[in-house]
C-alpha cells in the first residue's frame, strides 16, 4: 500500500474512531437528560412538589454540565503530553462504566438520600468523561485531513450528538412502549445497560487508529507542551473565553429544545409522551446530514459566516418555536422542533474548526477543550434549570423566549472577538501533499 492509500485509509479510520466515540459518550450523555426530565424527578427526588423534583433533577444535569471543564482540564492535559489516542480510549471507558452503573442504582425508596448522592456522584464522572471526550475527538479528525477540509473532517464528531440523540431517544421511546407501565419501575434502566455493547464496539474502533500527524509532528519536533493547561490559560485567555461564549445561541437553546422540551410538552402541554420523543427522534436523525453539511459549507463561505447565520437565526425563532408548541398540533409541533435543531446545526457544523483552529497544535487539545467545555457552566447546564425556574414563575414561555434571544445576542459578540485561526502544523495529511524535509 502506497502513502497516499495508507492516509486514506487511516483518515476514514480517524472519522469513524471519532465519531463512533462521540456517538457513545453522547448516547450516555442525553439519555441521562432524557430520563432526568422523565423518571428521575418521582424515582430520586420524590419527597417534594412535581415542580420540585424536576427542579432538583434537572439539578444533578447541571452538575454533569460543571464537571465537564475539569474533564477538559485533565484530560487535555494528557492529550497534549501524551497524545489523542490513549486519551479518548480512557475517556470512553469512564463515561460507560458511569452509564452502566445509573442502570443498576436502586431509586430513594431502596436507599433513601444515598440514591441522589450516588447518582450525583456517576453524574459528576459522567460530565468528566464528556469533558476530556470532545476534544480528543474533534482534533483526531480534524488534524487527519487537510486545511481545506476542515470544518468538514471536524465536523463528522459533532454528528455523534445527532446520532446519540436518535439512539437514546430511540431507546427511550421503544421500551417505554414496551414495558408500558414498568417503564419507570425496570425500564428505564435497559438503556442504560445497553451502554455496555456500545462501549466494546469504541474499544475496537479506536484501538485501530494511528494518532494525530499533527501530533507526531509535535512530538518529532520536541515542540510538546509540558504544562499544556497552564500555558494556555496564560497565553490565550481571550480565545478560551470567546470559545465559551460563542457556544451561548447554540448549546444553551439545544438543550431547551431536546431535553427541557420533554418537560414542556408533557406537563405543561399535556402532548403525549412517545409524541414529544418521536418528533425529538425525527429532527435529530436529519442532524446526520444538516450537522456535516453546514460544516461543509464553512469550508466554501467561512467559519464565522456560517456560524452567525445560525446564530441570528436562532434569536428569531425563539418565539415562532415555543408559539408552534402552543397550538399543541401534532404536525406543528413537529416542525417547531425539526427547525429548531436544524438552526442549531447550521452552528455545530462548523462550531467544531472554528474552536480548534484558534489554538495551536501543542495546546489545543487543552484549550479546545477548556473554551468548548466551559460553555457547559453558562450555556448548557443552567439552560433547563433556567427554563424550568422561569416557567414555575411566571407560567409562560415568553421569559424563556427572551432567555435564547440573549444567549444568541451573547454569541455575536463573542463571535466578532474570535481570533484569525492558528498557523497550521505542516504535514502530509493537512497540505495533501508530502512536505520537504526540515518544514
Amino acid at each position: 500500500m502506497d502513502d497516499a492509500s495508507r492516509s486514506s485509509t487511516q483518515r476514514r479510520r480517524a472519522v469513524i474512531a471519532s465519531t463512533v466515540g462521540t456517538t457513545i459518550e453522547w448516547y450516555d450523555f442525553f439519555l441521562y437528560g432524557t430520563v432526568a426530565a422523565l423518571v428521575f424527578p418521582k424515582l430520586f427526588f420524590p419527597g417534594g412538589s412535581p415542580e420540585a423534583g424536576v427542579l432538583e433533577s434537572f439539578s444533578t444535569l447541571f452538575i454533569g454540565f460543571a464537571a465537564r471543564p475539569i474533564g477538559a482540564a485533565i484530560f487535555g492535559h494528557y492529550g497534549d503530553r501524551i497524545g489523542r489516542k490513549a486519551t479518548l480510549i480512557t475517556t470512553l471507558m469512564l463515561m460507560g462504566i458511569a452509564t452502566v452503573l445509573i442502570g443498576v442504582l436502586p431509586g430513594h425508596q431502596t436507599l433513601g438520600l444515598a440514591a441522589p448522592v450516588l447518582l450525583t456522584v456517576l453524574r459528576i464522572i459522567q460530565g468528566l468523561g464528556v469533558g476530556g471526550e470532545w476534544g480528543g475527538s474533534v482534533l483526531m479528525s480534524m488534524e487527519w485531513g487537510t486545511v481545506r477540509r476542515r470544518g468538514l473532517m471536524a465536523s463528522f464528531p459533532q454528528m455523534g450528538v445527532p446520532i446519540g440523540l436518535v439512539l437514546s431517544t430511540g431507546a427511550v421511546q421503544f421500551f417505554s412502549a414496551s414495558t408500558g407501565a414498568n417503564f419507570e419501575v425496570w425500564g428505564w434502566r435497559v438503556p442504560f445497560l445497553l451502554s455496555v455493547v456500545l462501549i466494546g464496539i469504541g474499544l475496537y474502533v479506536r484501538l485501530r487508529v494511528l494518532e494525530s500527524p499533527e501530533f507526531r509532528a509535535i512530538q518529532a519536533q520536541k515542540a510538546v507542551a509540558h504544562r499544556p493547561v497552564w500555558q494556555v490559560i496564560k497565553e490565550q485567555p481571550r480565545e478560551i473565553l470567546a470559545s465559551a461564549f460563542v457556544r451561548m445561541s447554540e448549546q444553551a437553546p439545544f438543550y431547551l429544545f431536546v431535553t427541557f422540551v420533554l418537560t414542556y410538552g408533557t406537563k405543561q402541554l399535556h402532548m403525549p409522551r412517545g409524541q414529544v420523543l418521536t418528533d425529538t427522534l425525527i429532527a435529530a436523525a436529519i442532524g446526520l446530514v444538516s450537522v456535516p453539511l453546514f460544516g461543509y459549507i464553512s469550508d466554501l463561505i467561512g467559519r464565522r459566516t456560517m456560524y452567525g447565520i445560525g446564530a441570528v437565526l436562532t434569536g428569531a425563532y425563539a418565539f415562532p418555536y415555543f408559539h408552534l408548541l402552543d397550538t399543541r398540533s401534532a404536525g406543528l409541533a413537529l416542525f417547531a422542533i425539526i427547525v429548531s435543531l436544524l438552526v442549531h446545526d447550521m452552528q455545530y457544523g462548523p462550531q467544531a474548526a472554528l474552536i480548534a483552529e484558534a489554538f495551536g497544535t501543542n495546546v489545543r487539545y487543552s484549550g479546545a477543550g477548556l473554551g468548548y467545555q466551559l460553555a457547559s457552566v453558562v450555556a448548557g447546564g443552567p439552560a433547563p434549570l433556567i427554563a424550568a425556574a422561569l416557567l414555575s414563575r411566571f407560567g409562560t414561555s415568553t421569559p424563556i423566549s427572551w432567555y435564547i434571544v440573549g444567549c444568541a445576542v451573547i454569541t455575536l459578540v463573542a463571535l466578532m472577538l474570535m481570533p484569525s485561526p492558528a498557523p497550521v502544523v505542516p504535514t502530509p495529511a493537512t497540505t495533501g501533499k508530502p512536505v520537504q524535509a526540515g518544514a
